[in-house]
């Protein structure tokens, strides 16, 4: 039994689901207005963590030959042969994206339900499909993919989508790219084997240190933008908090640009993450207490 649960665990990153339904949660709790009712919470979160795993289960089944390439990646399902592939997955994930796309969309409004859907669409269609062995900028276009959960959160709330929640779906947009990226020149072997294009295997480490300290600089900035638009002290702080440290890390990044200080900077880009969405959540929640 336990053979046969950890491959679909791992073939549905359960885990990066989890965080993007945070993510959606938190795009809820910015946006002004009376809060869903808990079912249709529920019925929201459910609904992102399934396309997620859609979105993530095709990344595995697409991406099943770069992955034997990888020392990250060449124990997933696929490329053991735990599970085998075959156009049955393609129809189970295709299902497994509509069917709670059109639930949220039915239960709570159309335009939940398409950013829903556009948040997997955009992880599994352009960044898998299109982008991932074209260009570098593949996590750049496809790092949209996390702005949509906050839209889709924000959209079950208002639909019209205020200034708000439009600058913390940007806050998510800008974050992918240093993120991605400090993971990237800590695998640029990896990905250099496997003939991905990812920005450290074309230009080198030093440069996309560089590249990454300029994006954080930009992240930063626009993490102030949700205070600018409504947001209390405790999301400053957080975001400030987050910033500050995510900042540090790239600057040492810059100063030595290596798998240690990249793993460092890693680590750091989701504590920021985290202090944002927290500090966010949490002010709106006392706001309103």
């Amino acid at each position: 039994m336990v053979d046969t649960i950890r491959p679909l665990l791992t073939l549905f990153k359960l885990r990066i689901g989890l965080t993007i339904v945070l993510t959606a949660l938190a795009g809820m709790a910015v946006t002004p207005g009376p809060a869903p009712a808990p079912w249709q919470i529920a019925i929201l979160s459910l609904g992102v963590l399934l396309a997620a795993a859609a979105s993530g289960g095709f990344n595995h089944y697409f991406d099943c030959d770069i992955d034997a390439r990888m020392q990250r990646t060449r124990n997933r399902p696929f490329v053991t042969g735990q599970l085998r592939r075959s156009t049955g997955w393609l129809i189970f994930f295709g299902l497994l994206l509509l069917v709670p796309c059109l639930l949220v969309g039915w239960t709570i409004n159309g335009p939940s339900g398409l950013f829903v859907f556009l948040g997997a669409f955009f992880y599994g269609g352009v960044y898998t499909l299109w982008l991932k062995r074209r260009t570098w900028l593949n996590i750049v276009v496809g790092g949209a993919a996390g702005s949509f959960a906050i839209l889709a959160g924000a959209a079950a709330v208002d639909p019209a989508l205020g200034p708000l929640p439009l600058s913390l779906a940007l806050v998510l947009f800008l974050w992918t790219p240093p993120h991605f990226w400090s993971l990237a020149i800590a695998l640029r072997s990896d990905y250099h084997a496997a003939g991905v294009p990812m920005l450290p295997v074309l230009v080198g480490d030093v440069v996309t240190a560089r590249v990454i300290l300029g994006h954080t600089l930009v992240l930063m900035l626009a993490s102030l933008l949700p205070y600018a638009y409504g947001l209390g002290p405790l999301y400053l702080a957080g975001a400030l908090a987050g910033g500050a440290l995510f900042l540090y890390r790239s600057l040492r990044l810059v100063a030595r640009p290596d798998p240690v200080t990249a793993r460092a900077n890693f680590r750091a880009s989701i504590q920021q993450l985290a202090l944002v969405l927290g500090g966010a959540a949490l002010d709106q929640w006392i706001s309103r207490s």
